[in-house]
């Protein structure tokens, strides 16, 4: 997917941040599986089909809150400043977007849209309750052959700022799932090298030699290397415009069912953690 550029967290201008640079990560580890030498002439473990999982709840304790601020029909996230009237603005350009648009639907929903050339590459509809106090924010990335959707369920840790959209604030996630066509992997593991492709169009070969190769069918045009840390863990680095924006780690069970896999941000030093699992025939 082209998700699977998923996602620096410096690339998504808003809230999604968190939220696309999971999926990015996610869909780069799937494309990345087969990266285990063989260790005899039998079968890799790794080659078959395999299914992501959820993020562990122990991980969203972890993750960075995010902070919002919508009053005066001006939407602010970090250091981005946008009017929110529906108007396509102007943002620092990056493979993914060139322009944003902010758009306040009613008292409790605020839509947010990324485009490149004019082209819509990410929705998102940031949905605040009744009371206030749970954020549910669905992003729909469109750079796929087919859409894919994850959709995030937050908890409120402060308060509405005065005369403030209900937005406004800080929220915690502690939930997230995700479109069941932006789960699946199939791949194929030799002692030289890798190939990996997705339902969806992704695809990567390489070789281990220490090089960056660049992901098939990825409008951010991502960049990967991988390195052995032993024979059950791998480390990728994923590169982008020139500069590392994640770092994931995957490590398999001995029984060859399950991965363990984590990404960092190069940017801020956080964490994301997952599983996958061996789809049995």
């Amino acid at each position: 997917m082209a998700t699977s550029a998923i996602y620096g967290t410096s690339d998504y201008p808003f809230s999604s941040a968190v939220v696309v640079a999971f999926m990015k990560a996610a869909s780069a580890v799937l494309l990345l599986l087969l990266l285990f030498p063989r260790t005899s002439h039998s079968q890799s473990l790794f080659d078959g089909t395999w299914i992501i999982g959820a993020s562990k709840d122990e991980d969203f304790a972890h993750a960075k809150p995010i902070v919002f601020l919508v009053s005066d029909g001006v939407f602010r996230y970090g250091d981005r400043v946008l009017k929110a009237d529906g108007t396509d603005q102007k943002v620092p350009p990056t493979s993914y977007w060139d322009t944003v648009s902010v758009r306040i639907v009613d008292d409790h929903t605020v839509e947010i849209i990324s485009k490149k050339g004019g082209k819509a590459m990410y929705a998102e509809t940031d949905s605040v309750s009744a009371d206030g106090n749970t954020l549910t924010q669905v992003v729909k990335d469109m750079t796929e052959a087919e859409s894919v959707t994850l959709e995030s369920v937050y908890k409120r840790v402060a308060p509405v700022p005065p005369n403030a959209h209900v937005l406004s604030g800080t929220w915690q996630v502690f939930k997230q799932s995700r479109s069941e066509n932006s789960t699946v992997i199939s791949y194929k593991c030799t002692a030289e090298g890798f190939s990996a492709w997705t339902p969806l169009g992704e695809r990567l070969d390489a070789k281990f030699d220490d090089q960056f190769y660049m992901m098939e069918d990825d409008p951010g045009h991502t960049m990967v290397l991988v390195k052995m840390i032993n024979p059950r863990t791998i480390e990728q680095t994923n590169k982008r415009d020139g500069k590392i924006v994640f770092v994931v780690r995957l490590e398999v069970t001995p029984d060859g069912k399950t991965i363990h896999a984590s990404s960092k941000s190069a940017e801020d030093g956080s964490t994301h953690t997952w599983e996958l699992h061996k789809k049995l025939n």
